[in-house]
């Protein structure tokens, strides 16, 4: 799911128009170093099994020695697949050669899994220091990590040796005051994707199917998410996607595969068939995926209308192969292009667009009352990661991705996406706003019924250059089979840059 809710908070409006060169265009500003970052971190949970956490982190420099950003951490290896945490990291590093650092991060998330009376998450908080010594080739680098894995209000607790392995990047941004004014990037700005799509499908359980108590698990699942692309060649393209029940009686069950295709003209460049392949994590909501891993392979067709705007269609088979999960899939989903345009690889430096301001928080959100599916009724508190992105000057779209992190809804994960309004700049740097978003939900006991969820806020914003601190008051309500609603509260602070909308 947190690939569903970075999807939307990026989108841009289909009908963007390229804009005529001219002298007058604004350019980005100092170009920030960035980097792709994932870690291998070993675990030996309080009844003796051991178990592997794989992660991925996107960490932006503050300056030539700290970063922070988002990251994910999954189970890939033991039998917890679905086990999901996301949240933070910030990191400092110090250069110790010329093809060598020292780093030291924290991260701090939210989420869980499958527990029991030995394995415990307890609200689902994670935090995990890590000191590292890392070996660079180029853009790359490698190394050792020292870890230590903690779930505070739980017994979760080791500290082990692992791997980490990233690529450094550039993140190419304007300023946001510059939002609306016609700009030029020789680079993919923001976080350099081409296309987002909203999808949602049907899976179908193939026999042999069960969950994790052995009973067969053939029910068809409605689920619902999103995708990143990056075009790498007219047709080719390489991704991340997400995606989370929304029905079928799996609430909790959530997927974040990277993702490869190709596609061909068919009849004309319109309309292109081809195939595309991805691997990567999922679980949860009682289904047996085994250590985490899932596979999926088959066939494509996207249509590429006149506005911009690409339908697509795909379908084929999903696999888990230390599992007991195997469905054929079939979904259809909307593309909107962001940066370039999706199906011709053409120089950047001759494409131009409108600044967008771009906004990305880490967010803490308290629900005072929740219903269990046990009947109980409690507080939680959740940590979300909330990306925002300019259409118009007071429309925007917004998507969260984020788990529980206090009471005791451990392993409670959701994904939102919608939209926003907001009032111009008033005196003081503050602006007020209001946001409407629908997606799915699940996991730790909480009782959300098929999944579906709808969440209203108003609230009122603090601007500074880059910064943004925001405080909200909000209903967060259950769709279908016994729906209950909350009042959630949420304080946010984040980061805003301008990004090109092509």
């Amino acid at each position: 799911m947190i690939a569903a809710a970075i999807a939307l908070a990026m989108a841009a409006p289909a009908a963007a128009q390229t804009q005529a060169v001219s002298p007058e265009l604004v350019r980005p500003g100092p170009i920030r170093p960035a980097t792709v970052e994932s870690n291998w971190t070993p675990l030996r949970l309080p009844n003796g099994d051991r178990i592997g956490l794989l992660s991925l982190s996107y960490l932006m420099a503050v300056d030539e020695e700290w970063g922070f950003g988002p990251s994910v951490y999954g189970a890939a290896k033991g039998n917890y697949g679905g086990l999901f945490t996301m949240g933070f990291t910030g990191q400092r590093r110090w250069r110790l050669s010329s093809s060598t650092h020292l780093a030291a991060g924290l991260y701090a998330g939210a989420g869980g899994g499958v527990g029991s009376d030995k394995v415990r998450f307890g609200g689902g908080l994670m935090l995990r220091p890590e000191l590292s010594l890392r070996m660079e080739s180029g853009d790359w680098y490698s190394g050792l990590s020292l870890a230590h894995v903690r779930f505070p209000s739980g017994n979760i607790s080791d500290t082990s040796l692992g791997l980490v392995l990233g690529r450094a990047n550039n993140f190419v941004s304007f300023a946001p005051s510059d939002a609306g004014k016609p700009g030029r990037a020789s680079q993919r700005t923001g976080l350099g994707f081409d296309e987002i799509a909203l999808q949602g499908g049907f899976a179908y359980p193939r026999s042999g199917t069960r969950d994790r108590s052995g009973k067969p698990n053939t029910g068809r699942i409605v689920f619902a998410g999103a995708d990143l692309r990056q075009y790498i060649a007219d047709g080719s393209w390489w991704g991340v996607e997400a995606a989370g029940a929304a029905q079928g009686g799996v609430d909790g069950y959530m997927e974040v595969l990277a993702t490869a295709g190709q596609d061909w003209a068919l009849f004309g460049p319109k309309l292109r068939v081809g195939g595309q392949i991805g691997a990567g994590l999922a679980g949860g909501g009682n289904v047996d995926t085994g250590n985490g891993w899932l596979l999926r392979a088959g066939p494509t067709l996207r249509w590429i209308s006149p506005w911009g705007a690409t339908l697509r269609l795909d379908g084929g088979l999903s696999y888990a192969p230390d599992g007991q999960f195997s469905t054929r899939f079939v979904r259809l989903g909307l593309a909107l292009p962001l940066d370039q345009t999706p199906s011709v690889s053409s120089s950047l430096e001759q494409q131009a667009g409108i600044v967008r301001t771009q906004q990305i928080f880490a967010s803490y959100q308290h629900l005072p009352k929740v219903r269990f599916k046990d009947g109980s009724e409690d507080a939680i508190g959740q940590i979300a990661f909330v990306m925002t992105r300019e259409l118009t000057p007071s429309l925007y779209g917004v998507a969260q991705a984020g788990s529980a992190a206090t009471g005791k809804a451990g392993a409670y994960a959701f994904g939102l996406f919608g939209a926003g309004l907001q009032s111009p700049q008033l005196l003081g740097g503050a602006r007020l706003g209001a946001e409407l978003l629908a997606g799915v939900a699940g996991g730790g006991g909480v009782d959300v019924g098929s999944g579906a969820l709808l969440q209203a806020e108003a609230y009122g914003q603090w601007e500074r250059e880059h910064l943004r601190v925001r405080a909200g008051l909000g209903q967060w309500r259950t769709m279908r089979n016994g729906a209950q609603t909350a009042q959630i509260f949420n304080l946010s602070v984040g980061y805003a840059f301008g990004s090109l909308a092509r």
